[in-house]
């Protein structure tokens, strides 16, 4: 008899992927940055809100279901990925409509963000207001940026997730390839 982790290996444990984190992060603050700075009532705010939830759920999902199926961990995988290169584009509409500077790449804002680790939504609201406080009422700028910071790392985090995902799913195969070597092994064994 074959031991169920050889069949079915573990999985399911998207809650320590930093990539979950940061995309659960950025979830809570998408609800709101859209609830202060987008009405209620635009399909704007669903659209970033569902975006930011996909990317959450999504990584969770794939998760889960890599134990049987690593070809739906890597599609649910990507999924995430492209949610929120969605909201990504969203926020940098909200900068561009409003003609609000997008930060570049190397922005010490952007890197202070980064180095300090932030884990949860209010940690988020505190160093924007503290940048607020140094640029004079720039929340909207400062918000909007911040959660790009944030976009581009989780987004990079699961581009190398995905890389890892497809070698691992090249190297081992999936859930049937198991159970057909499971099956021609113990045919074998039994034919002895």
């Amino acid at each position: 008899m074959i031991a169920m982790d050889k069949l079915i290996p573990r999985h399911g444990g998207y809650r320590q992927l930093k990539t979950f984190e940061l995309a659960r992060l950025i979830f809570d603050i998408t609800i709101r940055f859209c609830d202060r700075f987008i009405g209620i009532k635009s399909r704007t705010h669903d659209q970033m809100v569902q975006a930011a939830r996909s990317g959450v759920q999504n990584i969770a999902e794939g998760s889960q279901a890599s134990g049987t199926s690593k070809k739906t961990e890597l599609k649910l995988t990507n999924v995430a990925r492209a949610s929120l290169e969605e909201l990504r584009l969203d926020y940098e509409d909200f900068l561009r409509q409003r003609k609000l500077p997008l930060w570049n790449h190397g922005d010490f804002r952007g890197k202070e963000l980064i180095r300090q680790r932030i884990s949860t939504a209010n940690q988020f609201v505190l160093w924007a207001k503290h940048l607020e406080q140094d640029q004079k009422g720039l929340l909207p700028e400062i918000a909007a940026n911040g959660v790009l910071v944030l976009l581009s790392v989780t987004c990079a985090l699961l581009s190398r997730q995905l890389a890892a995902q497809a070698e691992a799913f090249q190297r081992e195969g999936g859930f049937t390839e198991r159970l057909y070597r499971h099956r021609t092994t113990t045919r074998e064994n039994q034919n002895k």
